[in-house]
Protein backbone atom coordinates (compact mmCIF):
# COMPACT_ATOMS: atom_id res chain seq x y z
CA UNK A 1 0.00 0.00 0.00
CA UNK A 2 1.24 3.49 -0.89
CA UNK A 3 0.27 6.44 1.30
CA UNK A 4 0.30 10.07 0.15
CA UNK A 5 -0.20 12.59 2.91
CA UNK A 6 -0.18 16.35 3.47
CA UNK A 7 0.60 17.82 6.87
CA UNK A 8 1.15 21.21 8.48
CA UNK A 9 4.29 21.57 10.60
CA UNK A 10 4.11 24.38 13.19
CA UNK A 11 7.04 25.26 15.45
CA UNK A 12 7.77 27.86 18.08
CA UNK A 13 11.42 28.86 18.54
CA UNK A 14 13.34 31.01 20.99
CA UNK A 15 16.19 33.35 20.01
CA UNK A 16 18.49 34.32 22.88
CA UNK A 17 22.16 35.30 23.46
CA UNK A 18 24.25 32.70 25.27
CA UNK A 19 26.87 33.43 27.95
CA UNK A 20 29.38 34.47 25.26
CA UNK A 21 26.84 36.84 23.68
CA UNK A 22 26.32 34.66 20.60
CA UNK A 23 22.70 34.40 19.31
CA UNK A 24 21.16 30.96 19.69
CA UNK A 25 17.96 29.38 18.36
CA UNK A 26 16.20 26.63 20.32
CA UNK A 27 12.94 24.87 19.50
CA UNK A 28 10.27 25.34 22.17
CA UNK A 29 7.47 23.33 20.59
CA UNK A 30 6.73 21.38 17.43
CA UNK A 31 3.27 20.31 16.25
CA UNK A 32 2.22 18.28 13.22
CA UNK A 33 -1.37 18.39 11.94
CA UNK A 34 -2.57 16.00 9.25
CA UNK A 35 -4.35 17.69 6.37
CA UNK A 36 -5.13 14.67 4.20
CA UNK A 37 -4.20 10.99 3.85
CA UNK A 38 -4.71 9.10 0.61
CA UNK A 39 -3.85 5.54 -0.31
CA UNK A 40 -3.69 3.70 -3.62
CA UNK A 41 -6.35 1.22 -2.40
CA UNK A 42 -10.05 1.51 -3.27
CA UNK A 43 -12.16 2.85 -0.41
CA UNK A 44 -13.99 -0.50 -0.19
CA UNK A 45 -10.74 -2.22 0.71
CA UNK A 46 -9.92 0.22 3.54
CA UNK A 47 -12.73 0.23 6.11
CA UNK A 48 -13.33 3.26 8.31
CA UNK A 49 -11.84 1.51 11.32
CA UNK A 50 -8.56 1.05 9.42
CA UNK A 51 -8.65 4.66 8.20
CA UNK A 52 -9.00 5.93 11.76
CA UNK A 53 -6.23 3.60 12.92
CA UNK A 54 -3.98 4.86 10.10
CA UNK A 55 -4.71 8.52 10.98
CA UNK A 56 -4.03 8.01 14.68
CA UNK A 57 -0.84 6.09 13.97
CA UNK A 58 0.46 8.80 11.65
CA UNK A 59 -0.38 11.47 14.24
CA UNK A 60 1.89 9.66 16.68
CA UNK A 61 4.70 8.82 14.24
CA UNK A 62 5.01 12.05 12.21
CA UNK A 63 6.31 14.36 14.98
CA UNK A 64 9.22 12.00 15.57
CA UNK A 65 9.96 11.97 11.84
CA UNK A 66 9.48 15.66 10.99
CA UNK A 67 10.37 17.64 14.13
CA UNK A 68 14.07 16.60 14.11
CA UNK A 69 14.28 18.39 10.77
CA UNK A 70 13.47 21.64 12.62
CA UNK A 71 16.32 21.02 15.06
CA UNK A 72 18.66 20.34 12.13
CA UNK A 73 17.77 23.68 10.50
CA UNK A 74 18.20 25.59 13.78
CA UNK A 75 21.55 23.90 14.43
CA UNK A 76 22.68 24.98 10.95
CA UNK A 77 21.74 28.60 11.71
CA UNK A 78 23.42 28.39 15.13
CA UNK A 79 26.66 27.22 13.49
CA UNK A 80 26.52 30.33 11.27
CA UNK A 81 26.13 32.50 14.38
CA UNK A 82 29.14 30.77 15.95
CA UNK A 83 31.24 31.41 12.85
CA UNK A 84 30.10 35.04 12.83
CA UNK A 85 31.34 35.58 16.39
CA UNK A 86 34.70 33.84 15.94
CA UNK A 87 37.94 35.76 15.40
CA UNK A 88 38.62 36.48 11.73
CA UNK A 89 42.30 36.93 10.78
CA UNK A 90 43.08 39.96 8.62
CA UNK A 91 46.08 38.36 6.99
CA UNK A 92 48.93 38.73 9.47
CA UNK A 93 48.05 42.34 10.32
CA UNK A 94 45.39 41.73 12.99
CA UNK A 95 41.98 40.25 13.71
CA UNK A 96 38.31 41.19 13.42
CA UNK A 97 35.53 39.94 15.68
CA UNK A 98 31.78 40.62 15.81
CA UNK A 99 29.83 40.69 19.07
CA UNK A 100 26.11 41.14 19.68
CA UNK A 101 25.50 44.74 20.80
CA UNK A 102 21.73 44.57 21.44
CA UNK A 103 19.15 41.76 21.62
CA UNK A 104 18.14 40.51 18.15
CA UNK A 105 15.07 42.07 16.52
CA UNK A 106 12.84 39.60 14.68
CA UNK A 107 9.86 40.00 12.38
CA UNK A 108 8.02 37.73 9.97
CA UNK A 109 10.62 37.77 7.21
CA UNK A 110 14.07 38.45 8.70
CA UNK A 111 16.22 38.84 11.82
CA UNK A 112 18.08 42.08 12.47
CA UNK A 113 21.34 41.89 14.43
CA UNK A 114 23.04 44.99 15.79
CA UNK A 115 26.71 44.02 15.93
CA UNK A 116 29.73 45.54 17.61
CA UNK A 117 32.96 45.23 15.64
CA UNK A 118 36.23 44.70 17.50
CA UNK A 119 39.48 45.24 15.59
CA UNK A 120 42.87 44.25 17.01
CA UNK A 121 46.30 44.89 15.53
CA UNK A 122 48.74 41.97 15.42
CA UNK A 123 50.40 43.18 18.63
CA UNK A 124 47.00 42.96 20.38
CA UNK A 125 46.11 46.66 20.58
CA UNK A 126 42.43 47.42 19.95
CA UNK A 127 41.64 49.95 17.21
CA UNK A 128 39.39 52.86 18.12
CA UNK A 129 36.25 52.87 15.99
CA UNK A 130 33.84 55.76 15.29
CA UNK A 131 31.12 55.86 17.95
CA UNK A 132 28.53 57.54 15.71
CA UNK A 133 26.28 54.94 14.08
CA UNK A 134 24.03 55.55 11.05
CA UNK A 135 20.34 55.71 11.90
CA UNK A 136 18.21 52.75 10.85
CA UNK A 137 16.10 55.07 8.69
CA UNK A 138 19.16 55.89 6.57
CA UNK A 139 19.98 52.25 5.80
CA UNK A 140 18.96 50.68 2.47
CA UNK A 141 15.74 48.64 2.53
CA UNK A 142 15.96 44.92 3.16
CA UNK A 143 15.92 42.90 -0.05
CA UNK A 144 13.80 39.77 -0.31
CA UNK A 145 15.54 36.41 0.13
CA UNK A 146 18.92 37.97 0.83
CA UNK A 147 21.21 38.33 3.82
CA UNK A 148 22.59 41.85 4.17
CA UNK A 149 25.62 42.89 6.21
CA UNK A 150 25.83 46.68 6.43
CA UNK A 151 29.28 48.12 7.16
CA UNK A 152 29.95 51.82 7.74
CA UNK A 153 32.63 53.81 5.93
CA UNK A 154 34.19 54.56 9.33
CA UNK A 155 34.56 50.86 10.08
CA UNK A 156 36.10 50.16 6.65
CA UNK A 157 38.57 53.02 7.19
CA UNK A 158 39.55 51.52 10.56
CA UNK A 159 39.96 48.07 8.99
CA UNK A 160 42.23 49.47 6.27
CA UNK A 161 44.24 51.22 8.99
CA UNK A 162 45.05 47.75 10.37
CA UNK A 163 46.13 46.72 6.86
CA UNK A 164 47.99 50.00 6.28
CA UNK A 165 51.38 48.36 5.82
CA UNK A 166 49.93 46.32 2.93
CA UNK A 167 49.91 49.48 0.80
CA UNK A 168 53.68 49.94 1.09
CA UNK A 169 55.45 49.31 -2.22
CA UNK A 170 58.91 49.19 -3.71
CA UNK A 171 58.55 50.25 -7.35
CA UNK A 172 61.35 49.59 -9.82
CA UNK A 173 61.56 48.80 -13.52
CA UNK A 174 59.01 46.17 -14.47
CA UNK A 175 57.10 46.30 -11.16
CA UNK A 176 54.11 48.13 -12.66
CA UNK A 177 52.90 47.17 -16.15
CA UNK A 178 52.82 50.07 -18.62
CA UNK A 179 55.16 52.25 -16.56
CA UNK A 180 57.97 53.87 -18.60
CA UNK A 181 61.55 52.96 -17.63
CA UNK A 182 62.30 54.35 -14.18
CA UNK A 183 65.49 56.31 -14.79
CA UNK A 184 66.83 59.66 -13.66
CA UNK A 185 66.40 61.10 -17.17
CA UNK A 186 62.67 60.39 -17.00
CA UNK A 187 62.46 62.16 -13.61
CA UNK A 188 64.31 65.16 -15.04
CA UNK A 189 61.80 65.41 -17.88
CA UNK A 190 58.89 65.31 -15.41
CA UNK A 191 60.41 67.80 -12.93
CA UNK A 192 62.78 70.13 -14.84
CA UNK A 193 63.73 71.96 -11.64
CA UNK A 194 65.70 68.95 -10.39
CA UNK A 195 67.17 67.81 -13.71
CA UNK A 196 70.58 69.46 -13.10
CA UNK A 197 70.97 67.71 -9.75
CA UNK A 198 70.26 64.22 -11.09
CA UNK A 199 72.95 61.80 -12.24
CA UNK A 200 72.37 60.79 -15.87
CA UNK A 201 70.67 57.53 -16.91
CA UNK A 202 70.64 55.77 -13.58
CA UNK A 203 67.92 53.27 -12.48
CA UNK A 204 65.51 54.70 -9.93
CA UNK A 205 63.64 52.91 -7.13
CA UNK A 206 60.55 54.47 -5.52
CA UNK A 207 59.65 53.48 -1.95
CA UNK A 208 55.96 54.14 -1.20
CA UNK A 209 55.10 54.30 2.51
CA UNK A 210 51.74 55.09 4.08
CA UNK A 211 52.06 58.23 6.21
CA UNK A 212 48.65 57.93 7.90
CA UNK A 213 45.56 55.73 7.89
CA UNK A 214 43.49 55.40 4.67
CA UNK A 215 40.05 57.03 4.60
CA UNK A 216 37.00 55.40 2.97
CA UNK A 217 34.23 57.60 1.55
CA UNK A 218 30.96 56.01 0.39
CA UNK A 219 28.32 57.87 -1.67
CA UNK A 220 25.21 56.50 -3.44
CA UNK A 221 27.05 56.71 -6.78
CA UNK A 222 30.68 55.86 -6.05
CA UNK A 223 33.06 54.90 -3.27
CA UNK A 224 36.62 56.12 -2.80
CA UNK A 225 39.68 55.27 -0.74
CA UNK A 226 42.11 58.08 0.02
CA UNK A 227 45.75 57.12 0.59
CA UNK A 228 48.26 59.47 2.22
CA UNK A 229 51.76 58.35 1.29
CA UNK A 230 55.35 59.43 1.04
CA UNK A 231 57.30 58.51 -2.08
CA UNK A 232 61.06 58.31 -1.57
CA UNK A 233 62.99 58.35 -4.85
CA UNK A 234 66.37 56.62 -4.70
CA UNK A 235 69.02 56.15 -7.35
CA UNK A 236 70.83 52.82 -7.58
CA UNK A 237 74.50 53.26 -8.54
CA UNK A 238 76.10 50.05 -9.76
CA UNK A 239 77.87 48.18 -7.01
CA UNK A 240 76.80 50.43 -4.12
CA UNK A 241 73.81 51.08 -1.86
CA UNK A 242 70.88 53.19 -3.18
CA UNK A 243 71.25 56.93 -2.59
CA UNK A 244 68.19 59.07 -1.72
CA UNK A 245 67.23 61.79 -4.20
CA UNK A 246 64.11 63.43 -2.79
CA UNK A 247 60.80 62.67 -1.05
CA UNK A 248 57.29 63.58 -2.23
CA UNK A 249 54.07 63.67 -0.22
CA UNK A 250 51.42 61.85 -2.25
CA UNK A 251 47.64 62.06 -1.78
CA UNK A 252 45.82 59.48 -3.94
CA UNK A 253 42.08 59.22 -4.57
CA UNK A 254 41.27 55.66 -5.61
CA UNK A 255 37.87 54.56 -6.88
CA UNK A 256 36.72 51.53 -4.90
CA UNK A 257 34.62 48.59 -6.08
CA UNK A 258 33.22 46.09 -3.56
CA UNK A 259 32.30 42.47 -4.22
CA UNK A 260 31.56 39.36 -2.16
CA UNK A 261 33.13 36.02 -3.09
CA UNK A 262 33.12 32.87 -0.95
CA UNK A 263 31.75 34.83 2.04
CA UNK A 264 34.64 37.32 1.89
CA UNK A 265 34.44 41.04 1.15
CA UNK A 266 36.74 41.94 -1.72
CA UNK A 267 37.93 45.47 -2.50
CA UNK A 268 39.46 46.54 -5.81
CA UNK A 269 41.02 49.99 -6.25
CA UNK A 270 41.59 51.99 -9.43
CA UNK A 271 43.61 55.20 -9.68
Amino acid sequence: MEIALAANLTTSSRLWPDAAGIPRFSCRSCRVALVSVKTNLPSSMLPKVMSKFLDSTLQKVLPGLLCPAVDAVLNLVNSKFTTMASEIPLGTAGTLQYALLNPPVTNETFIELDLKTVLHRKEGKEVDLPTAQPSLASLPPKRDAATQLILSAGFLSAELSVLQASFNLEISNGTVLGLPPLETTMLGALVPEISRALPPSRPVVVGMREAKAPVVTITPGKSFVQLFSTAEFRVSPSGSAPEPLFVLDVHSDLEAQFAVAEEKLQLSLAL
